[in-house]
């Protein structure tokens, strides 16, 4: 089975398009991506890239203009009989390498934690969802040595509405997200900044497109 996206986007810096396209071979599978295409003076085409996943266990990326490979490899243990969820990264390219890992204590209560060994960053966040519907994330970024705070709200099973807010950055950010049963999505986000005396907002859209073949 082939499945496939494409994404129109438009914004008060740029206009473009992205698409997905996907083929199932048993328990892999391939995907062709091309992440930003843009047509402000002149077409152009940036970040292709092709991949190889096996949900769960691995992906295997390949960005063709830059000729660089990226390796993802996925594995849960568990820790005082709690699943913990581990993610290695590797950039190739960049010589970059990552781990992340998500102690899930019970269904609205997660931990997680991401260290970046070139850097030595590590990022704290919780993860607390109320009654399924209400979300709050609050990261504790120990290099900055600043926050940054998530709260969404599930308004109907297709509509969220997520607004954050970074103190090392002072940006406010408010999105709306649907995700259609008719395999069509959008998503509208504006983002102000409070430490400009403008503080004009910058306003994008994005649609999705959904098919099988």
């Amino acid at each position: 089975m082939m499945k496939g996206s494409v994404k129109g986007r438009c914004d008060s810096e740029k206009t473009g398009a992205a698409g997905t396209f996907a083929i199932n071979a048993g328990d892999v599978k391939l995907r062709a991506s091309m992440t930003d295409a843009t047509f402000v003076n002149g077409p152009s085409i940036n970040d292709l890239s092709i991949s190889l996943e096996k949900p769960g266990s691995f992906i295997i990326d390949y960005n063709v203009p830059k000729k660089d490979a990226r390796f993802q490899f996925m594995n849960t243990t568990r820790v005082l009989d709690k699943p913990l969820n581990l993610t290695y990264t590797h950039w190739m390219g960049e010589n970059l390498t990552a781990v992340d890992g998500i102690l899930v204590l019970d269904s609205a209560n997660k931990l997680s934690v991401a260290y970046a060994f070139d850097s030595g960053n590590c990022k704290l966040k919780y993860c607390y969802v109320h009654r399924g519907l209400t979300a709050f994330e609050p990261c504790y970024d120990f290099a900055k040595k600043s926050w940054h705070f998530v709260v969404s709200q599930r308004i109907r099973d297709d509509d969220v509405l997520k607004a954050s807010y970074q103190t090392s950055s002072k940006v406010l950010g408010l999105e709306w997200t649907s995700n259609s049963k008719l395999n069509e999505a959008f998503k509208i986000s504006a983002t102000v900044n409070l430490a400009e005396e403008s503080k004009i907002p910058k306003i994008s859209a994005e649609s999705t497109w959904n098919f099988e073949m």
